[in-house]
């Protein structure tokens, strides 16, 4: 025989309590999933800021990645000036860090020769709306003077600082940029390229490829801090047909960044005719692994690494198929309509 629980007025009470502190707890978690409303550069939501009163005691951050996130550390500039990572270069601004160090033989060169194309797509904007840093992995080599003279190398401009600092800073904020392989610890060669995009009035912050294409990421740049191009878009109707064979792909992918066919010299040679000024067999072997070359001391490679300001080639890792697709397109390539019909550019006759 089942008994029926007679519920007492203390029992209802307390059920009713039960009740409403669950209901209060619910709506609490609901109300924390709900999304906040965007947070401008002074730190208001659009509704409350003509209504702001001044907070006696304002906290340190908005977010979980600002003041109380990265280390206030002393970082000395490519020009010689004392910084302070969160107080001089990351509070109230946007930026776009990657690291580096002047003598990486690999993705460094590569990365910021990307970075100077992105630059020079942002325009006037860097300096100003966004500020670019990279951040030295080799500190004991990389001084002021040796990353000063880097940075001419690459033509980076204002609004572009290099950046040195104690070692233990140094990992300590690549770690905290998520920048860090994880796997060599010790490692100047602990680094991804990637290139890490922030807005730290938001707190908001995206990764990516540092050698992706530099068209690419401007307009991911400019999307992702809500830049509104005041330049009319052209119609998908006008949009050329797209016919890249697939050396054209890689050299537009891989080599534009430091070569021209026939435009001149950029951070590397003009590769316009170099398939007759080189044999087939060695511009194979120097584009497969330049590196090695150079370290078997190989008389052409030394001479082009002493003549464009010891900036080296990296090694792309090409397989044989792609090398041969690059030497391909090359041999296809003549003299732009602005120059005589087999007329090398000046700068590619004088190219050791």
């Amino acid at each position: 025989m089942m008994c029926k629980t007679i519920d007492t007025p203390n029992t209802v009470r307390r059920n009713a309590r039960a009740k409403l502190a669950a209901v209060a707890a619910w709506l609490f978690g609901a109300v924390a999933l709900l999304p906040a409303e965007p947070v401008l550069a002074h730190g208001l939501a659009p509704a409350a800021r003509d209504n702001a009163v001044p907070a006696v005691a304002p906290p340190t951050s908005k977010h979980p990645w600002g003041r109380d996130y990265f280390p206030n550390v002393e970082l000395t500039t490519h020009e010689g000036a004392t910084v302070r990572l969160y107080d001089d270069l990351l509070k109230g601004k946007s930026v776009a860090i990657n690291v580096m160090f002047t003598a990486c033989n690999d993705e460094c060169p590569m990365e910021t020769a990307r970075m100077v194309q992105v630059k020079q797509l942002l325009g006037d904007r860097v300096g100003k709306d966004i500020f670019f840093y990279s951040i030295t992995l080799d500190p004991e080599r990389d001084t002021p003077e040796a990353l000063k003279a880097y940075a001419k190398k690459f033509n980076t401009g204002p609004g572009w600082l290099f950046l040195t600092g104690k070692p233990a800073d140094l990992k300590l904020i690549v770690r905290k940029l998520g920048l860090s392989k994880g796997s060599k610890a010790d490692s100047k060669d602990d680094h991804s390229a990637s290139l890490m995009i922030g807005n730290e009035p938001t707190g908001q912050w995206m990764r990516n490829s540092a050698l992706d294409n530099p068209d690419f990421l401007e307009v991911t740049i400019r999307n992702f801090l809500g830049w509104k191009d005041v330049t009319p878009a052209k119609s998908y109707a006008e949009a050329r047909p797209l016919d890249l064979d697939r050396g054209q792909y890689l050299f537009q992918s891989l080599c534009i960044a430091c070569h021209t066919v026939g435009q001149g010299d950029k951070i590397g040679p003009d590769l316009l005719g170099v398939t007759t000024r080189r044999e087939r067999s060695w511009l194979t072997r120097y584009i497969t692994a330049p590196d090695a070359l150079r370290n078997a001391g190989d008389p052409i490679a030394t001479a082009l690494f002493a003549k464009y300001k010891n900036v080296p080639m990296p090694n792309l890792r090409l397989a044989s198929d792609e090398v041969a697709a690059v030497l391909s397109y090359l041999e296809k390539q003549k003299s732009p309509p602005d120059k005589q019909a087999g007329k090398t550019s000046a700068s590619a006759r004088k190219t050791p």
